[in-house]
């Protein structure tokens, strides 16, 4: 038998393992020998200046044992139906662990190098400025979440099964914790190995992951997939394939309509990252506790409403640092990432706005027009900043007061800062609209808006600008039977988990059908 208790505690109360087990005690009516516990849930409530953790125990009478489960059964499939499985990001990957659990065997192609070796490339863009077109933070074995920080939050709790998803996160490597506290987070610097797990896994239960392997033709006839090609030059045959290239792959968006096969413009949002001082935010978000063995690094969560657009934080990094992001040489990106300790001096956060095709020109005739305008602003931030891997950059209120900064605090930015005016730089609404957003975050959240603060431009590859269509039962592109559109870079998912959600929800598709 086993029950459930929930109270609030404090900070301090809630590291403390005896008052925890007289607390519960308390609740239960138990004596403080007759139970074990264990962590269900964890948040902070900071909405007061005396803080709080809520906190959620599962509660074990004393003849009980707490049992861990197995989250994961493999099994042989190296005989068994093979599918297709284009990308080796989170989607990829989950997708190939499902197939594995019913009963198919995944082949995934992945246009980038192994967890491994992608390291020398990421040290090249950001020491040299060298960008390497398939493998980069977008490209290779993990997707961009290996080093973009492995946040494992989603706000969506109608894309499947999210618990199921961390629970695997947890069976090849991660700490139980993420199934516990609300914003659960990996790290950086541990999750190649957890993706490493999960690709021998793979293998030893008789599926195949290629690496330096781009997918670069694919084969329909009659409206039915037959197969792909691989580096130009091999062919493979398959009547299922899985798209779960990321929303950096143009090249697929491109090799899709040259096949004929509908896309769609989708909306997605498009501005700067924004660094402050971690100690900044900690003192603004806990009303003044700094340097707090008690407290994790603090986070922030901001969205307004200007001029009919949502203006929103996005990917929010506490003790983190901010990396570059391109993919093609003439363009610079920014995203942030976090170790597993947040133990970075900095704090980074997208500041984005939404960007819907029918403010663009020619919307209705052109699926590209969402793509062609993160393509412009990516390619005029490369110029403003000298055209290397160096980004536009000014401090907060000087953007605001639209002054050219004149000097800096520190950035995290490998590669350089140039001092901009990103009031010529963004396009117009953009600016405007950062502009008011910044006013108003500023008195949501007092101190924010700040010189301390610094502007990276672009922050553009928040999701992808091109929906590529599916059927909503088989998830099946409507053209081309067998070809499942899958997660971030087709439009259906917006993060790691969702992203694992949707590799999922493909694989039982296929068996449905």
């Amino acid at each position: 038998m086993s029950l459930q208790v929930q109270f609030q505690i404090s900070v301090e109360e809630a590291k403390d393992s005896e008052f925890l087990r007289s607390k519960i005690a308390q609740e239960l009516n138990l004596t403080a020998d007759s139970f074990q516990f264990k962590w269900r849930k964890r948040s902070i409530d900071a909405r007061k200046r005396q803080l709080k953790i809520n906190a959620t125990f599962d509660v074990f009478l004393t003849e009980e044992e707490i049992v861990k489960p197995i989250y994961f059964v493999s099994q042989n499939v190296s005989d068994k139906k093979a599918v297709a499985i284009i990308g080796a990001g989170p989607a990829g990957l989950y997708a190939a662990l499902r197939a594995i659990e019913r009963g198919l065997k995944p082949i995934i192609f992945e246009r980038g190098k192994d967890v491994r070796a992608r390291r020398r490339d990421l040290a090249t863009l950001n020491k040299e400025s060298i960008v390497n077109p398939e493998s980069n933070y977008c490209f290779g074995e993990g997707g961009a979440g290996t080093y973009s920080d492995g946040k494992l939050y989603t706000r969506s709790k109608k894309r499947g099964n999210v618990l199921k998803a961390m629970e695997w996160f947890v069976h090849f490597g991660a700490p139980e914790d993420i199934l516990v506290d609300a914003h659960p987070h990996i790290g950086t610097n541990k999750l190649p190995q957890l993706i490493v797990n999960m690709r021998e896994a793979i293998k030893e239960a008789g599926g195949e992951v290629h690496f330096d392997a781009k997918m670069t033709d694919l084969f329909i006839e009659n409206e039915q997939v037959t197969g792909l090609e691989i580096n130009h030059n091999t062919k493979h045959e398959f009547d299922n394939i899985i798209l779960a290239t990321g929303h950096s792959a143009r090249d697929i968006f491109e090799l899709l309509h040259v096949k004929g096969l509908e896309l769609k413009a989708k909306g997605f949002a498009l501005g700067v990252r924004v660094e402050h001082a971690q100690e900044l935010i900690d003192k603004i978000q806990y009303h003044g506790r700094v340097n707090d063995d008690f407290l994790p690094p603090a986070t922030y969560s901001l969205v307004t409403q200007v001029e009919g657009s949502g203006v929103y934080s996005f990917c929010m990094c506490p003790g983190g640092i901010i990396a570059p992001c391109a993919t093609a040489d003439g363009e610079v990106v920014t995203n942030g990432w976090s170790p597993s300790k947040r133990n970075n001096p900095y704090s980074n956060s997208g500041i984005v706005v939404s960007v819907e095709p029918e403010e663009l020109p020619n919307w209705k005739e052109n699926p590209f027009v969402c793509l062609d305008f993160q393509k412009h602003v990516e390619k005029t931030c490369w110029e403003a900043a000298g055209k290397t891997q160096q980004v536009p950059a000014q401090c907060m209120k000087d953007f605001v007061d639209g002054k050219v900064s004149t000097s800096f605090p520190r950035s995290s930015y490998q590669p350089g800062i140039v001092s901009v005016d990103l009031n010529k730089v963004l396009p117009d609404f953009i600016a405007r609209k950062l502009r008011k957003a910044f006013v108003d975050f500023g008195k949501k959240m007092p101190g924010y808006l700040t010189n301390d603060a610094v502007l990276h431009a672009p922050e553009s590859r928040t999701s992808s600008p091109i929906q590529i269509p599916r059927d909503e039962e088989t998830l099946q592109h409507p053209q081309a039977k067998g070809l499942f559109p899958c997660a971030e870079g087709a439009g259906y998912a917006g993060g790691i988990i969702s992203a694992a959600i949707d590799g999922i929800k493909c694989i039982d598709a296929i068996l449905i059908d």
